[in-house]
């Protein structure tokens, strides 16, 4: 995840000189569209080799439960560090849910509530786990893993009579994004490409008048997504945040249980399942969904599986959102008023 956390400081450090040219610069959220586009390619061509729709379809009941048992453990979460920062509970949600950094603040927007405080809570749960989990496979996979490091690998290497295929492929996987989009499809710039490419070989190959193609796209396009989400995140760092010490106590105190939660979620995995640990780690870990995707990618490591548990994780917290959304502030309306 090198090149995640060369982006990150990059997104940070230029945000941080773009406040003294220009009056309060927001994240470019561009930058995570294209990310995921890319991130959703590598990781349906990584998937080609397992079997995703037997993982989702037979597991489905496993990943309903830990994320059930995941987003019950946030709301609890949530609620603690509501009582203790005195803010009101749907700001405290937002921020605990295991969601992503953007939609999380967008919703936080949209309800007036206490944007900048989502979003840093958000992005140091998501920061914490990425930095985390490769550390952790590093420490211990020798010793309980045997993680396939790739040796001699050229990044950056292409054939050239691979160039067209590559062009066709992110062409079709933007437009397959966009139309995702207009249909509401939860993480459609991810989801939307990952079709598009686990399709994509079989598709040319049917058509009569193409020879048989084998294509795999080259090593850079995940570097390259590596970088793009990293300098979303740093982005998000580098916005101007104005909290007392307190409350960033309250928010890394809120972001160590959160962690825990997901700790508790990866033994129930191990429980309930054959996988070895670190699946379990990643199935549950409470980070963003495409970086902990992008993490498996990193490590070569039972992508299938760890996909098909952040799709239906991604699923269930889309649908229910608005139900969500709904109690709480039903709940803040009874309450009182409280900081936003």
């Amino acid at each position: 995840m090198a090149w995640f956390i060369g982006g990150a400081v990059s997104g940070n450090v230029v945000l941080q000189f773009s406040h003294l040219l220009f009056h309060n610069p927001q994240p470019n959220h561009l930058s995570r569209k294209i990310g995921l586009v890319l991130v959703g390619i590598t990781t349906g061509f990584a998937s080609i080799h397992g079997d995703l729709s037997k993982n989702i379809y037979t597991s489905i009941p496993i990943f309903v439960f830990l994320t059930v048992f995941l987003l019950l453990c946030s709301t609890a979460i949530g609620y603690i560090y509501s009582r203790l920062s005195k803010i009101n509970i749907l700001t405290a949600i937002l921020a605990t849910v295991p969601g992503g950094v953007g939609l999380m603040a967008a919703i936080a927007a949209d309800y007036n509530r206490n944007v900048g405080l989502v979003t840093f809570t958000q992005t140091v749960r998501v920061t914490s786990v990425i930095i985390l989990i490769p550390l952790l496979a590093r420490v211990y996979s020798s010793s309980f893993l045997d993680l396939p490091i790739p040796q001699n690998i050229n990044y950056y290497s292409i054939q050239a009579d691979n160039l067209g295929l590559l062009g066709l492929l992110l062409i079709v996987a933007v437009i397959c994004a966009y139309v995702a989009r207009l249909f509401k499809i939860p993480a459609s710039d991810f989801f939307g490409p990952l079709l598009v490419a686990i399709l994509f070989n079989t598709t040319l190959n049917s058509l009569p008048f193409v020879d048989y193609i084998e294509f795999t796209p080259p090593s850079f396009i995940q570097l390259i997504s590596q970088l793009l989400l990293g300098i979303n995140i740093g982005e998000y760092w580098g916005h101007n945040f104005q909290f007392g010490r307190k409350n960033i106590t309250y928010a890394f105190i809120c972001v160590i249980l959160t962690l825990s939660a997901g700790i508790v979620s990866s033994l129930l995995a191990m429980y309930l399942t054959s996988w070895d640990w670190l699946t379990c780690l990643l199935v549950t870990a409470p980070g963003g969904s495409a970086e902990i995707i992008l993490v498996a990618l990193g490590l070569n490591h039972n992508v299938d599986i760890i996909t098909a548990g952040h799709l239906v994780r991604l699923i269930i917290i889309n649908a229910f959102l608005p139900l969500w959304i709904f109690l709480f502030r039903c709940i803040d309306n009874y309450s009182g008023p409280r900081i936003n």
